[in-house]
């Protein structure tokens, strides 16, 4: 008997708040711990709109359908309890906070894991925080530069992989993590989500993506297909490789609604 999903997404209708038209129009997707799915989709197909759903952005608001992690009601969950409860978001334009140092926040955001009360140690930090970096083959002079402050859009995506590397999600929601980089930012990323996925074998993974190259190096076990607000295809690797080269026609020829 396989795995229990971890997060089920059932029927689920979403628009931005005070607009009248879904961008979501039931969606269904179930990941099993340990898997990685990749949507891809053209333009304004809801890909993004679904893991800013998931992980709670307040722009959105849902219309229908449920989602839940663990079989717990994420949709009745802040963003912060969503956090706690292991959901990790990775946006395609990180923000930058100037004067906050990278090891700050990332010790900030543990902290805020603990039980009330409780202190997370500073030279327990540094430890795992060093340790992270290793992992990832990153300079340790890196967590002392402000969060994606003058970064360029490579090092923003690396420090977001070092995020996912300290804050060990169950889930990790990577919104177009590809877009922009450059062949060897790329590399770099997809080697930082490789290790993480060996680390961590029950972590799942859901890419976002307009392209296939991301999927040369991070391997997805699924690959969906968005479209008008649905996920209209389901398969392997394969699909990947067939939508580079025959696009989305078919969809807009079938009027998909």
């Amino acid at each position: 008997m396989g795995k229990s999903p971890l997060l089920s997404v059932t029927g689920l209708s979403a628009r931005v708040a005070d607009e009248e038209i879904d961008i979501l129009r039931g969606v269904d997707l179930a990941i099993r711990p340990g898997e990685t799915h990749a949507i891809m989709g053209p333009n304004g197909s809801g890909k993004s709109t679904l893991a800013k759903v998931v992980a709670g952005h307040p722009t959105y608001e849902t219309t229908g359908g449920s989602v839940a992690l663990r079989g717990e009601d994420l949709l009745e969950m802040e963003p912060d309890e969503r956090s706690q409860a292991g959901v990790f978001m990775a946006f395609q334009y990180p923000i930058a906070i100037p004067g906050v140092s990278i090891a700050n926040f990332l010790r900030t955001a543990l902290q805020a894991r603990l039980e009330d009360g409780e202190e997370l140690d500073l030279f327990d930090f540094q430890e795992l925080l060093m340790e992270r970096m290793e992992l990832l083959e990153m300079d340790p002079a890196f967590a002392q530069r402000p969060v994606n402050d003058g970064f360029s859009g490579g090092e923003k995506k690396r420090n977001e992989i070092l995020q996912m590397a300290v804050l060990k999600p169950a889930l990790a929601l990577m919104d177009e993590t590809d877009s922009g980089l450059d062949i060897d930012a790329l590399r770099v990323v997809a080697h930082g989500v490789n290790r993480l996925r060996e680390e961590n074998p029950e972590m799942a993974v859901l890419l976002i993506t307009h392209y296939q190259r991301i999927l040369n190096h991070v391997i997805p076990d699924v690959v969906h297909v968005m479209y008008r607000g649905r996920i209209v295809e389901s398969g392997g690797p394969e699909v990947a490789m067939e939508l580079e080269a025959r696009g989305y026609e078919e969809y807009r020829k079938a009027h998909v609604a």
